[in-house]
């Protein structure tokens, strides 16, 4: 059991699904995706429910040590549209850390290690029948080295804009690309641990 290679995926795990293949409640899990994944593969920094995008899945269980419970900090990179105009000073607010409350209702300033405004949205990201899309809106690009709970919509309520999409598009230099909502890619592990900056073979 202990030979057999571990395996490596991404996913863009659609809009209402829930990053985990078992559940007691009535919710569409990553086991209704269209793909035989081996036994034991689990999901790596989980999406909520109505989060979308790149998430990994792998059979590695050491892989969660070496992207967030380590001193080196890893890059997550989210497109984040928002309720409402983003104005330069509400962005600037943003850029210098605003406060939201993490566990046991502690205030945390949180930084982002960079956030600009979007103009240019990739039609891949664009739900042409997305009914967000009817109110006045701006996507906003946001990379973090951190992770608190819901971390990006506690800082957009923060600036009193509500996160209507969010969308992880890259984790490090793994990058989600074309990949379609309920699609899946594997990878070979010396190339997921590269793109990952983690060094192959990875340190136990």
């Amino acid at each position: 059991m202990n030979n057999i290679p571990h395996r490596y995926f991404i996913i863009n795990k659609p809009y209402n699904m829930v990053s985990q293949f078992i559940s007691s409640h009535d919710v569409n899990l990553l086991g209704d995706l269209d793909f035989e994944f081996p036994e034991g593969t689990h999901a790596i920094g989980r999406l909520d429910n109505h989060s979308e995008g790149l998430l990994i899945l792998t059979t590695n269980k050491k892989v969660t040590r070496f992207l967030f419970s380590s001193e080196k900090k890893h890059k997550r990179t989210y497109l984040v549209m928002v309720k409402n105009h983003v104005t330069d000073e509400l962005l600037q607010q943003l850029r210098t850390g605003v406060t939201i409350q993490v566990k046991d209702g502690e205030p945390y300033i949180a930084v982002p290690d960079s956030i600009e405004i979007v103009t240019d949205v990739n039609d891949h990201y664009i739900h042409m029948n997305d009914f967000r899309q009817q109110f006045p809106h701006t996507w906003l690009m946001m990379t973090l080295t951190e992770g608190k709970y819901r971390q990006v919509r506690k800082m957009c309520q923060a600036i009193n804009r509500r996160c209507l999409r969010l969308v992880r598009i890259s984790i490090e230099e793994l990058k989600m690309g074309d990949l379609k909502p309920g699609c899946i890619k594997e990878l070979n592990e010396q190339e997921f641990f590269k793109l990952i900056d983690v060094d192959y073979p990875a340190k136990t």
